[in-house]
């Protein structure tokens, strides 16, 4: 029925956007799965352009919250945004003519190696003080166009790569990483969709209920990041929502194959 298809629509994109607002990343991970397991979009494709604009509108509304709280490092952040934007459009180029059920296979298995990577971080020094300069700049610039091309690949906003690759460049806390990572987040999710837009992979309605629900689960999710802004804490929410989306897709590439 259609009004199940809406409303599992709007309750998926709250889920995304509480994890947005909560650890920075995450919600395209469980935006693409939503879409094809629980909302029932057919196309893998349209699902990834789909949630891709939805999990930017999200990241917006995520990065809103996350300023007027003084959790961003925007100078940080957009220098990150700008390198990736390019890798972002040559990555949604490749990734648009791959085929879909092994994107979701190889996105699962990217995304267990990325959960390691997390866990293994936890216990690092941190710099609250941390700005932009000649020492963090061309590692932010790296970070950012190889994120960009793997975020576009995988038509993801990308967010559970570029925290670890903000924290990575620059060893500003995790707090301050989940706030700043949604100005690439942002950038990439846009960047992708309008990619994918212009070969028919964006239902648009669609997007705008997914959107609607992940504003106010956006607002939850920072509100709570604040609460729990200890960074192991975060780190472990981050790497579990990871470790479960991953075996759940894994398992359901192997009952399609």
């Amino acid at each position: 029925m259609d009004w199940i298809y809406w409303l599992s629509g709007a309750l998926s994109g709250g889920a995304v956007g509480l994890v947005l607002g909560l650890i920075g990343g995450g919600g395209s991970i469980l935006a693409v799965p939503l879409m094809v397991y629980v909302v029932g979009v057919s196309s893998p494709h349209t699902a990834i352009g789909t949630s891709a604009l939805a999990v930017a509108a999200n990241a917006l509304t995520g990065l809103f919250n996350h300023a007027r709280a003084g959790t961003v490092k925007w100078r940080c952040g957009l220098t990150f945004a700008a390198a990736g934007i390019f890798g972002a459009f040559a990555g949604s180029t490749l990734g648009k003519n791959f085929d879909g059920q092994k994107l979701l296979f190889l996105f699962a298995l990217l995304m267990l190696v990325v959960g390691v990577l997390m866990l293994r971080s936890k216990g690092r020094d941190s710099d609250p003080g941390v700005v932009l300069g000649r020492d963090n700049a061309p590692k932010l610039i790296g970070s950012g166009l190889g994120t960009g091309a793997v975020s576009g690949f995988f038509g993801i906003g990308g967010g559970f790569l570029i925290v670890p690759g903000l924290l990575a460049s620059t060893r500003m806390p995790m707090i301050n990483a989940v706030g700043t990572s949604l100005v690439a987040v942002s950038a990439f999710g846009i960047t992708t969709a309008a990619n994918y837009a212009l070969s028919g992979f964006v239902d648009w309605l669609l997007a705008a209920v997914f959107v609607a629900g992940g504003v106010v689960g956006s607002f939850l999710g920072t509100r709570l990041a604040k609460r729990l802004s200890n960074a192991d804490t975060l780190t472990n929410i981050f790497a579990g929502v990871i470790f479960l989306v991953a075996a759940y897709m894994l398992w359901q590439s192997w009952l399609a194959m």
